[in-house]
C-alpha cells in the first residue's frame, strides 16, 4: 500500500491537470497563457515596441483584422481575448467578469510576456479597461489611445442631456440582456450594434463581423459597470493619449473626452473619423490606422 501512494499521487495529479484545461479549443494562429488562473487567448504579430490592443463588448481578439497587418509592419502587436470572450462558449456564470478584473488580466498579461512598457489601445468598454491599467499600473503604460472609450462615465457634468446619454446606454445593455434572456440572440446582436453605430449596421455587417457578435453573446449579460474613472484618476496620467471617435459615434464619447480634457490637458480632443461611428477601426479602417500609426511614431 506504501508503494501505491506516489502513483496514487500522480494518478491524481494527472486528473486535476486534465480537469484545469479549458473545454475549447485554442483557434489556429492564437497562442494560450494561463494569467490569474484563466487561459487567456491571445495573437501576436511583427516585431518591434509593443502595441496592445484591447477589444470592446461582444468582440474579441479578431476584431483588429483591419489593423494587425498595418501595425505589424513596425510594432509587435499583441491582440487578445478578455476573459471569458471567444474562444470560450461562456455561460454567463461566475463573479469574475468585471471590468477591474479584464484590467487585472490585461496588466498580468503585459508582465507575463516581459513587455515592459507597452502602447496600449481600447475600444468602447475594453477602453474602460485600459484606462483602469492605466490608473493601478502606470509602469506599465508607454502612450494610452483610447477609441470611443467608456469608463468615463462620472466625469460628465450632471446635466439633462447627460442624464439622457447615461439612460440611453443602460437601455441599450439592459435590452441586450433581455434579449438574450427571451433567446433572441439574433435579435440582441443586431439592436445592440444599431444602437451603437445607428440604424441598419447590422444589416451592413459581413457574415465574419455578425459572427463575431454572435459567438460572444454569452457576455452580454455584463452588468454594465465601466470602472468608473475619475477626474483625478485622469489628473494623474502623465503618458502621451490619443483619443479617437467616430463622426456618427454616439455623443457621449465626445463628451467624455471633452471632461477628460477639463480634467487633464494633455488628453487631446479626439480626432473624428469620417464616415464612421463607433466600430471605426473596421468601418474606415484607413484614416483611423494612419492616425494611430502617427502618434505611436511621434512617441
Amino acid at each position: 500500500m506504501v508503494r501505491s501512494l506516489p502513483v496514487l499521487a500522480l494518478a491524481l495529479g494527472v486528473l486535476f491537470a486534465v480537469q484545469a484545461q479549458p473545454d475549447w479549443l485554442s483557434p489556429e494562429g492564437t497562442q494560450r497563457v494561463e494569467v490569474n488562473g484563466y487561459p487567456i487567448t491571445y495573437q501576436e504579430t511583427g516585431s518591434g515596441e509593443p502595441l496592445v490592443l484591447v477589444h470592446g463588448s461582444l468582440n474579441d481578439y479578431r476584431i483588429w483584422y483591419a489593423q494587425v497587418p498595418e501595425f505589424a509592419r513596425k510594432y509587435r502587436v499583441i491582440t487578445m481575448s478578455l476573459r471569458h470572450y471567444y474562444p470560450e462558449k461562456w455561460d454567463g456564470k461566475g463573479d469574475d467578469f468585471s471590468v477591474s478584473q479584464h484590467a487585472t488580466d490585461v496588466a498580468a498579461l503585459i508582465k507575463q510576456l516581459g513587455l515592459d512598457k507597452v502602447h496600449l489601445l481600447g475600444h468602447s468598454r475594453g477602453g474602460a479597461v485600459v484606462l483602469m491599467v492605466a490608473k493601478e499600473h502606470p509602469e506599465l503604460i508607454r502612450t494610452l489611445v483610447l477609441e470611443d472609450a467608456s469608463g468615463m462615465e462620472s466625469l460628465l457634468p450632471d446635466t439633462l442631456e447627460s442624464r439622457k446619454m447615461a439612460t440611453e446606454t443602460k437601455e441599450l445593455v439592459a435590452e441586450l440582456r433581455r434579449n438574450l434572456a427571451d433567446g433572441n440572440v439574433e435579435k440582441a446582436a443586431q439592436e445592440f450594434t444599431d444602437g451603437l453605430g445607428g440604424p441598419g449596421t447590422w444589416a451592413k455587417r459581413s457574415p465574419a463581423q455578425r459572427q463575431i457578435l454572435l459567438d460572444n453573446m454569452g457576455t452580454g449579460v455584463d452588468s454594465g459597470e465601466r470602472g468608473n474613472i475619475t477626474c483625478a484618476d485622469i489628473s494623474k496620467f502623465d503618458v502621451p493619449v490619443l483619443t479617437l471617435t467616430g463622426e456618427r459615434s454616439p455623443m457621449r464619447y465626445a463628451e467624455a473626452f471633452a471632461a477628460a480634457h477639463r480634467c487633464n490637458a494633455a488628453a487631446p480632443a479626439p480626432i473624428v473619423i469620417p464616415n464612421a461611428a463607433h466600430a471605426m477601426n473596421r468601418e474606415n479602417p484607413e484614416p483611423f490606422n494612419k492616425a494611430v500609426l502617427e502618434f505611436l511614431s511621434e512617441h
